[in-house]
């Protein structure tokens, strides 16, 4: 059973600072430097000093451990570093994590990370290779000799009983990808930046695993992102507006595994992401409708549409319509499929941009901004507003 009462956590801390390395498809260096690149330009938009930090959060995924990044940094004693498991659904528990230290006292500022040069190096979307025996490959062992393989297929099987269920094509999910590279195009950060795409082009490119094309597929990025926590006192006496975290869930449904979670009663949906949009709710006490900007995790087109629809922006099957309808900024940087593969804190330092009113394509008055992390595995959301 899931939290069923609005948590203490909300408007506690704030994102105060993001940082970045450029998004490439070859970095020509280590995943340290990348992460500590990204980690010390964080430090500089916040105004803060390495001295300063006392926290660090990362991924479990991640190949560069705190105290190594720390060292790398100039960043001297930890009273607190944690990592979160499951991918790209750690990305907003991160800032979770760092929000609960600095609410509990156990931490002052905290700053979350995650680099890797996963184009050049280990590509995640070439699938299952070799591993060490554990319950995660127990599950796997189910599906591999299916032929499934790799995410793409894993979500392939998803995407199709959603087309099947709502009497829908492939095309509703191109209307994701248009957007997403739309905004890209105009975001000199983005690895697409300058090319756009219609649903023309969307319909030529080739199959990755059917109902699911090349353009239904997030980029392999090499790249790394950070951003820096504290609590909301100390944040209003620095350099930016602070993005305040009102609300912040992590969420695992019945049945689940990591994207195979195909012995569920409904395909259609993603569980896990409807127990984090519940707690977000009751937190912040905010409707889809006060929603100005909508920052969701599209390492496939198929599970945008879905979390849409787990958040009660539309009915069951009509999320397609309501993307192409432009109801709300979706995917302002231009995500995963238009800017970078970052697991997610591309993502999350775009909802900071938004809060800020300094994102390239800035949505006027933007207060309240929904960040999702990772679908098809246990997942994390934020809600970022502004202050006051």
């Amino acid at each position: 059973m899931s939290l069923r009462v609005p948590d203490a956590l909300g408007g506690r801390a704030a994102v105060v600072g993001i940082g970045a390395t450029e998004f490439s498809k070859d970095s020509g260096r280590s995943e340290l430097r990348l992460a500590a690149e990204a980690v010390r330009a964080a430090l500089r938009d916040a105004g803060l000093r390495p001295a300063d930090v006392d926290g660090m959060v990362t991924f479990t995924m991640d190949t560069s451990p705190e105290i190594t990044v720390a060292q790398a940094c100039g960043i001297g004693e930890l009273s607190f570093f944690s990592r979160v498991h499951y991918g790209g659904g750690a990305a907003c528990a991160t800032v979770q994590q760092a929000a609960l230290a600095v609410a509990a006292g156990v931490a002052e500022v905290v700053v979350c990370y995650r680099a890797f040069n996963e184009r050049s190096g280990r590509r995640f979307g070439s699938g299952v290779r070799h591993r060490e025996p554990s319950a995660e490959g127990a599950a796997l062992g189910w599906v591999l000799p299916f032929g499934l393989l790799t995410p793409a297929s894993w979500v392939a099987m998803a995407a199709r009983r959603y087309l099947h269920v709502h009497g829908l094509t492939p095309e509703a999910f191109g209307q994701v990808a248009v957007v997403d590279r739309e905004h890209a195009a105009t975001n000199p950060a983005a690895y697409f930046h300058g090319r756009p795409i219609t649903l023309a082009d969307h319909a030529a490119s080739r199959w990755i695993v059917e109902p699911l094309r090349l353009l239904d597929c997030c980029q392999e990025t090499d790249g790394g992102q950070a951003v820096v926590v504290t609590s909301l006192e100390r944040a209003r006496d620095l350099p930016h507006p602070p993005a305040v975290v009102a609300a912040a869930a992590q969420g695992s449904g019945r049945g689940q595994e990591q994207m195979t979670s195909f012995y569920r009663d409904d395909l259609t949906g993603l569980p896990e992401m409807g127990v984090v949009a519940r707690q977000l709710r009751r937190t912040a006490g905010l409707a889809p409708a006060d929603v100005d900007v909508a920052i969701l995790y599209d390492h496939f087109t198929p599970f945008v549409l879905m979390q849409l629809e787990e958040f009660g922006f539309c009915g069951r099957g009509e999320a397609a319509d309501f993307v192409a309808a432009r109801t709300v900024p979706l995917n302002t940087h231009g995500g995963q499929l238009g800017e970078a593969y970052l697991h997610g804190m591309n993502g999350i330092a775009e909802g900071v941009r938004q809060v800020r009113g300094t994102a390239v394509n800035q949505v006027p008055d933007a207060e309240n901004v929904l960040v999702t992390a990772g679908t098809g595995v246990p997942t994390s959301a934020l809600l970022l507003t502004a202050d006051g």
